[in-house]
């Protein structure tokens, strides 16, 4: 990395103003490297380079955008072991995780190739005689994305894969506890055939750098993927200018567990979505709303299985769960559990920091049990490998819990009944509703994004993409009459 562990400004490699040292989760003595901060001036040089370069890559042509986003998808995905390692090494995810979500980052790049070539408008009759209505798509100009540390790879690139296919130009900050990732995902951008300065990475604080980015008045769009505190102060930043913005915030996702559901299928949903990832994951199950005939079996079952989890070294053979990003998310993490066990909750396993033969920030996934949705535990987008039990006396008040908080991500329900299930469906106020599945799982050829504090703005992913990332044109032309 050593040779490639600056900024990517204006088409070429550059040093930044300073640096930050990053570490390895799963062995703090494995120091991955320094990497470049930017600072004002340089990110002042991306924008303008952005701006310089988007009409040409508009320009340029469909045939050219897909091209370039199917180089780009082939290689990741080619590279998914390699690439993947280093995401597992630098964010701690298991290695079969890390893998996974580069493959998936691949699938974007080829997903939004094809969409560049389907980018069509469409043609209307006016109410005027002789008069011909053109209506299209073109892009919004310069995008500023700002990616979090939790899919390192795979968010930026649904970020970056529409925006490019729709003839955009990209500023992508990416978080600072996983800049690894984001170099290798640049130098295969970097190696395309694409005007100077129509990709940039600039690593930077978010104070610093974030801030000065989304004020901006050279960017047309900001896609924002992060907390709800972060979220508000780049919307308020963004409205001064009509800036447009896209953000996927917190999540407070419940899934309820019926007295006519397979527990045991049940039971290994709840513990993939809760724990999956190390619960580092927007969409993972916080809350378990669970009928009280099944109530006590449920959870005897599901302790069980967080038991049964194998924590340990994200590169290490029949790691089921990795250590916590950082010693700041794993000191919040033993926060929330003081706080759930002070609020009456009863802690039943886990919630201690583990010893591995590597230091690291190994914690023990955690299950409270006897809790209330009013409970700050129920209540707070808690980011840690620890969910949380609510017990209910039926369908209706277990709905009523899961619609009783400010966010609307995913949701699911684990049912035999068709009836609860497709009322579950259209009365469960989220973005992405699952049936007798984890509330974690998401394609990436259909609409992602939620309600109240979850989302803002235009849906990510699939076709929906195009709202965001482009602008509506509607052109009225006089044919007149032939010679």
């Amino acid at each position: 990395m050593a040779e490639t562990n600056g900024l990517y400004i204006a088409g070429r490699w550059q040093d930044g103003a300073s640096t930050v040292e990053n570490v390895n989760p799963s062995d703090l003595s494995d120091v991955i490297g320094a990497f470049a901060q930017a600072d004002s001036a340089q990110l002042d040089e991306a924008l303008a380079a952005a701006r310089r370069a988007q009409p040409a890559w508009w320009a340029a042509g469909v045939q050219k955008r897909h091209d370039v986003l199917m180089a780009i998808g082939n290689e990741l995905m080619a590279r998914a072991e390699e690439i993947g390692r280093l995401l597992a090494r630098e964010e701690g995810k298991p290695l079969a995780e890390g893998k996974g979500e580069v493959y998936r980052a691949g699938q974007f790049f080829t997903y939004f190739a094809a969409e560049a070539l389907r980018n069509q408008g469409d043609l209307a009759e006016s109410v005027r005689p002789g008069i011909e209505i053109d209506v299209r798509r073109e892009p919004v100009g310069v995008v500023a994305i700002i990616s979090p540390w939790n899919f390192p790879v795979a968010t930026p690139a649904w970020k970056i894969a529409p925006a490019l296919a729709f003839g955009n130009a990209v500023v992508w900050k990416p978080a600072n506890l996983t800049p690894a990732s984001a170099i290798a995902l640049t130098e295969i951008i970097a190696r395309q055939d694409i005007p100077a300065g129509l990709f940039n990475l600039v690593t930077g604080p978010g104070r610093a750098v974030g801030q000065r980015l989304v004020e901006s008045r050279d960017v047309d769009a900001i896609s924002f993927t992060g907390s709800v505190s972060v979220g508000r102060g780049i919307a308020a930043s963004a409205v001064a200018n009509m800036t447009k913005v896209q953000m996927e915030m917190g999540s407070k996702n419940p899934m309820l567990i019926m007295d006519d559901a397979d527990l045991d299928l049940a039971v290994a949903h709840a513990a993939n979505a809760a724990f999956g990832g190390t619960g580092q994951k927007c969409t993972a199950a916080s809350r378990l709303i669970v009928h009280e005939a099944v109530h006590d079996a449920f959870v005897e079952k599901l302790v069980a299985a967080a038991q049964a989890l194998k924590v340990g070294h994200a590169l290490e053979a029949g790691t089921q769960i990795g250590p916590v990003v950082s010693a700041g998310q794993l000191a919040q993490n033993l926060d929330y559990i003081a706080v759930g066990r002070a609020e009456g909750a009863e802690l039943l396993c886990g919630g201690e920091r583990l010893e591995r033969p590597t230091e690291g920030y190994y914690m023990a996934p955690a299950v409270f049990a006897g809790t209330r949705n009013d409970m700050r535990i129920n209540r707070e987008e808690m980011f840690a490998p620890v969910t949380c039990v609510i017990k209910a006396g039926s369908y209706g008040e277990a709905l009523a819990i899961a619609n009783d908080s400010d966010f609307g991500l995913t949701a699911g329900i684990m049912t035999c009944s068709l009836s609860r299930a497709s009322h579950f469906r259209a009365n469960m106020r989220a973005g992405c509703v699952m049936v007798n599945l984890p509330t974690a799982g998401t394609d990436y050829h259909v609409p992602f994004g939620g309600r109240g504090a979850s989302s803002f703005g235009p849906r990510e992913q699939g076709r929906y993409a195009a709202e965001f990332y482009t602008t509506v044109k509607t052109a009225y032309v006089a044919a007149g009459a032939p010679e």
